[in-house]
């Protein structure tokens, strides 16, 4: 059963990673719990404190995709390679906890940045998933999203969920 769990765990990971790349909300939202939580963060050496990007509940982040449309961003598609490292479920099979690396790429589109040419890809962000689920009639869904980001610095524009 264990196993099942960790496989299922896995392929909410992945779900999410595929969702996110192809900017549909509504799959990736399919795969939160109500009380799902998101932030990214980032922690800086030069003042020794954890920065926050972002954090917000499921409500808060609906609200928010749903204005993109509406603001200024930068359209090119961003593409997150994620591997899972670690999956722990609890004694009592109802919650899990996984660390993922995720390294995102960004396919510039034409005009966007003058410095870069059209069609190339750059490095966004580096960072690791920390994830925790709840699993119901053994079904995993996200409670939590801390997106922990090695980078300190992030382009104008980068309103998307990483």
């Amino acid at each position: 059963m264990g196993q099942d769990i960790e496989k299922q765990i896995e392929r909410t990971i992945y779900k999410a990673a595929i969702a996110l790349d192809e900017l549909n909300w509504g799959n990736w939202f399919e795969l939160c719990d109500d009380s799902f939580h998101y932030s990214i963060t980032s922690f800086s050496p030069e003042i020794n404190k954890e920065m926050i990007y972002f954090s917000g509940d499921k409500k808060e982040l609906q609200g928010l995709m749903d204005m993109l449309p509406k603001h200024n961003t930068d359209h090119s598609p961003l593409r997150r390679h994620t591997s899972v490292y670690t999956v722990d479920i609890s004694d009592d099979g109802q919650t899990a906890e996984a660390v993922s690396s995720v390294v995102v790429y960004q396919n510039m589109l034409d005009g966007i940045n003058a410095h870069l040419d059209s069609g190339e890809s750059r490095l966004f962000v580096v960072g690791k998933y920390h994830d925790k689920f709840t699993i119901k009639d053994g079904v995993a869904k996200f409670v939590n999203r801390e997106t922990k980001l090695d980078n300190r610095r992030m382009d104008k524009g980068s309103h998307w969920p990483i």
